[in-house]
């Protein structure tokens, strides 16, 4: 009976995977399409300048780059994107809607300044990328090395050949179009850049549009030098006076301190088969797909096997036991309680008010919130409703879930403190104003010492003064609030009375072999074995610019990882009780929460072994931070699962027990 549930478990988790991958061919509720004419202006815009190598992003025009002749405006941002350091801009880059043109001068620099140089130098040694925009789309680039088609999105600012610095100064542009399809649009309901949305107004207009589907970028490095006397009668998007040849894989203009740069472009129309709804798939193919999905669902089907048959044991010991202890009278019992040991010795000590009791409840109530908020963002996500096409509202919609959630942990710190309390109602405003500030408060300390090093680099990854104000008032304005509403309302709800007194002298605990956070700490690993293939692809995303959009997987992951944890820190604290060791509040949180050890132990795996080229001090701590930051939010979910499974389980097993 057991085995036929966990298998319609295995068959359940499959459908709901399938099904939330299969809303990718419909996923981007939050966007439509452009409509564009014969003729229309498209506008390229930048973002900042990113490198795998010092992961410190910097503003597109901290570089001696032509300037768009209306001045350096920026463009609507969120507040996910301000955190995740991208900077919008215009760009001096111009097209025209299917007019395909080459040749097109663009600017040439003033003569490059001692530090413009080392600048440039800097960058190009950093391999800084160069981020471009048409219509919501990443510039991406292809190139075929060593018999492999490899994709990138941006370009680098230029390379180093023989001791020598060369900048790309050439740019080919490739935009894919596609004819417009009122199919294309047909249910699509949200929002667009409002900047560059371009509708129809008048409906006698003849033609029937087009829409953007591709933007492919060839950077090469030309050298215009012979021709810098004839530029003087060339004004910006001019036709240069000869013929320029885009080749890849030579260089020609050379990075010289006193010297201008010049720079040009060209742009080619494409009618693409590609639909609009699908243009996002060639930024979404992950490399080694196959070798992902196989090996997540492995790992699925296996730890989701042990853990059930680690659940069928288990429950059928502790009915066993039950049923054994019930069937004696009353002095058979006493006997059984001289001779034997186990659980049932620890009968009166076993609800003993933990250590630091407020602190496990702050814990334990921050851990839902942040656990029911990755429920909620990944949910959502894997709809595709936090699609890449709107950049920054996965980060957006994570503050909105953990500000809204706050009603909820203090709920549940208030309902925990009352039962370790039994019933008092006293304190619970304390408790709740801790809990709002606890996880808020470690993260603020983190990302000020994270955005104080940030500022110190002047990347535009450090936070702006006015969005930590934003960020300050969501804090104060709306979470502690809410957290002070649901502590509230706990009080006026019924709390969980224990079944059986606790005597008020301890019972004394007998002499472990080994101890017992050994086995705490080796807990963590049969949880962190669920997600560790997954991890790779997330760290991946983070540190390598590569697009993450697996959540349908993620979101099973996630359900496996909290089935996991709950039975991991239930055996475990069986596993102290059966010692007679009846401290298990503190160590069936850490049963489940030590997966965050292990993953902390991953980073800095990964940044030792997959992030070789991460360079200098100030790089090293932003990425430590980051991961300390994401353990501790891991520790407290997991920890606040495995914590809330023991306290019930144990409630249940004690409520079992006659007592007299």
């Amino acid at each position: 009976m057991a085995f036929s549930s966990i298998f319609k478990i295995l068959i359940l988790i499959s459908i709901s995977c399938l099904i939330l991958e299969m809303v990718d061919g419909y996923y981007l509720p939050g966007s439509f399409p452009n409509r564009y004419y014969v003729g229309d202006h498209l506008s390229v815009k930048v973002n900042s300048l990113t490198s795998i190598d010092t992961e410190i992003p910097y503003g597109y025009y901290t570089l001696p780059f032509c300037k768009p002749p209306e001045g350096i405006k920026d463009s609507a941002e969120n507040l996910g994107e301000l955190l995740m350091g991208d900077r919008i801009e215009n760009s001096p880059y111009r097209f025209n809607m299917y007019k395909n043109e080459s040749e097109i001068f663009l600017c040439e620099t003033n003569p490059l300044s001692s530090n413009e140089f080392k600048m440039l130098k800097k960058r190009i040694d950093e391999i800084y990328q160069v981020n471009l925009n048409l219509d919501n789309l990443p510039a991406i680039r292809y190139m075929e090395k060593d018999g492999f088609f490899l994709r990138w999105t941006g370009f680098p600012v230029g390379i180093k050949a023989k001791d020598s610095y060369y900048v790309f100064n050439h740019l080919k542009f490739t935009v894919l179009v596609h004819r417009y399809e009122h199919n294309n649009v047909a249910g699509v309901i949200g929002t667009a850049d409002g900047a560059e949305l371009i509708t129809p107004t008048n409906e006698t207009t003849t033609g029937e549009g087009y829409v953007v589907v591709g933007f492919e970028v060839v950077p090469c490095s030309v050298n215009h030098v012979e021709n810098e006397k004839t530029l003087n009668n060339v004004k910006p998007y001019g036709k240069y006076p000869s013929q320029i040849k885009c080749d890849p894989v030579s260089v020609g203009m050379r990075v010289k301190e006193g010297k201008s740069v010049i720079y040009t472009y060209e742009v080619s129309f494409v009618m693409s088969d590609i639909k609009w709804v699908s243009r996002w798939d060639t930024y979404l193919k992950m490399e080694g797909a196959k070798v992902h999905w196989f090996s997540i669902l492995n790992s699925l089907m296996v730890i989701t096997f042990l853990a059930g048959i680690v659940l069928v044991i288990f429950l059928r010991t502790i009915r066993r036991d039950l049923a054994h202890y019930e069937e004696l009278d009353k002095e058979a019992q006493a006997q059984m309680n001289e001779e034997l040991s186990g659980w049932k010795l620890v009968v009166s000590d076993v609800f003993r008010s933990p250590n630091n009791p407020e602190l496990l409840c702050i814990m334990v109530a921050d851990g839902c919130r942040i656990l029911a908020m990755a429920i909620a963002l990944i949910f959502f996500a894997a709809l595709g409703f936090m699609s890449p096409a709107s950049r920054g509202t996965l980060i957006t919609g994570m503050l909105v879930f953990y500000v809204l959630l706050g009603v909820l942990a203090g709920y549940i710190a208030v309902w925990l403190w009352r039962a370790l309390s039994l019933g008092e109602r006293r304190g619970w405003f304390s408790v709740s104003w801790r809990v709002a500030c606890y996880f808020p408060g470690l993260s603020f300390l983190i990302l000020s010492l994270i955005n104080s090093l940030l500022w110190g680099s002047e990347s535009t990854g450090a936070i702006p003064f006015t969005t930590f104000l934003i960020l300050i008032l969501l804090w104060f304005g709306i979470s502690v609030p809410l957290t002070l509403t649901g502590g509230f309302l706990a009080t006026k709800a019924p709390y969980l009375e224990y079944p059986v007194r606790t005597n008020q002298i301890p019972r004394e605990i007998p002499a472990q072999r080994f101890p017992s956070w050994i086995l705490v700490l080796g807990a963590g690993t049969l949880p962190f074995g669920t997600l560790f293939i997954e991890l790779f692809f997330i760290m991946s995303s983070i540190w390598l610019g590569r697009v993450y959009y697996v959540f349908g997987f993620l979101f099973v992951v996630l359900i496996l990882l909290v089935t996991v944890c709950a039975e991991v820190s239930l055996v475990v604290t069986y596993m102290h009780l059966c010692v007679e060791d009846w401290r298990w509040w503190w160590k069936s949180f850490f049963a489940s929460g030590s997966v965050a050890f292990y993953i902390f132990l991953y980073s800095i795996n990964y940044l030792v072994f997959d992030l070789k080229s991460l360079s200098g001090p100030v790089s090293a701590m932003l990425y430590l931070g980051y991961s300390l930051f994401m353990v501790i939010a891991v520790m407290l979910a997991t920890g606040a699962v495995g914590f809330l499974t023991s306290f019930f389980f144990v409630h249940r097993l004690f409520s079992s027990v006659k007592i007299d």
